[in-house]
């Protein structure tokens, strides 16, 4: 720790230029017993499909786990070819993961895609994507893992995060991302399913609901192009009513 605090007094005094990275002191997250990057890739891989729905089947993703802590602990692909996934998504990935974490707790599992109406104008929690700036530091190509063992933060609140928990305790969260937010949940929920890191009310305690199938309700999600559920076809997002 020292030697990291002499190099930033070093550069500080020496009038480092603007926007030089300063170095940061390693952090030690306790990512013990969560999914690690070859586990996220085999889920991912295992659980895209059809039966995903959305643009791409779930197939070109990006998945982030967190521990209790909030902090980084593997983030990887489904693919190995960068040029197959978006780049965008792995900010938000990560930030699914912190956002599902942040508010579950051993007895309520919340998923992302859960919190959509609470933050809308007019609703309860309109403003909470504000509340914990995503940190842009936490990124890397996709052969990289910039950001291990620190708190990317951000909030996201549509589909694609889900806590994680072992022997009924919360444990951290998942986030996935590179589809439609409706598929980004059912490759969320059904990696977390594969990996064995359900909520104690089982796979579905947390899934993602839809007014126009389930009825109105505060926890509900707008449909998206091409929206599965459980591998059962629920129909497309509405088109724009114009001006």
């Amino acid at each position: 720790m020292r030697s990291w605090r002499l190099v930033v007094t070093l550069l500080t005094l020496a009038g480092a230029p603007a926007g030089a990275q300063v170095p940061r002191a390693p952090v030690g997250a306790d990512c013990s017993g969560l999914p690690g990057v070859a586990q996220l890739r085999q889920a991912m891989v295992a659980v895209a499909g059809p039966a995903v729905g959305g643009l791409f089947n779930g197939q070109f993703m990006w998945a982030a786990v967190v521990n209790r802590d909030g902090e980084v602990c593997a983030y990887t692909t489904s693919t190995a070819d960068p040029s197959q996934v978006w780049p965008g998504s792995q900010a938000i990935a990560k930030a699914k993961a912190y956002t599902a974490n942040a508010f579950s707790n051993n007895s309520t599992p919340l998923s992302t895609a859960q919190l959509y109406t609470f933050t809308q104008p007019g609703h309860s929690l309109w403003g909470l994507n504000q509340s914990n700036p995503f940190d842009p530091d936490a990124l890397q190509s996709p052969g990289g893992q910039a950001g291990i063992g620190r708190i990317a933060g951000g909030i996201i609140t549509f589909g694609g995060g889900v806590p994680i928990y072992r022997a009924g305790q919360i444990v951290g969260g998942l986030g996935v991302s590179g589809d439609t937010a409706c598929a980004d949940h059912e490759v969320a929920k059904g990696v977390r399913n594969v990996l064995a890191f359900n909520p104690p009310g089982g796979a579905l305690a947390d899934d993602i609901s839809y007014s126009s199938v389930d009825g109105a309700s505060v926890f509900t999600h707008p449909l998206c192009v091409n929206t599965m559920r459980n591998g059962v076809a629920l129909g497309n997002e509405l088109p724009a009513a114009g001006f």
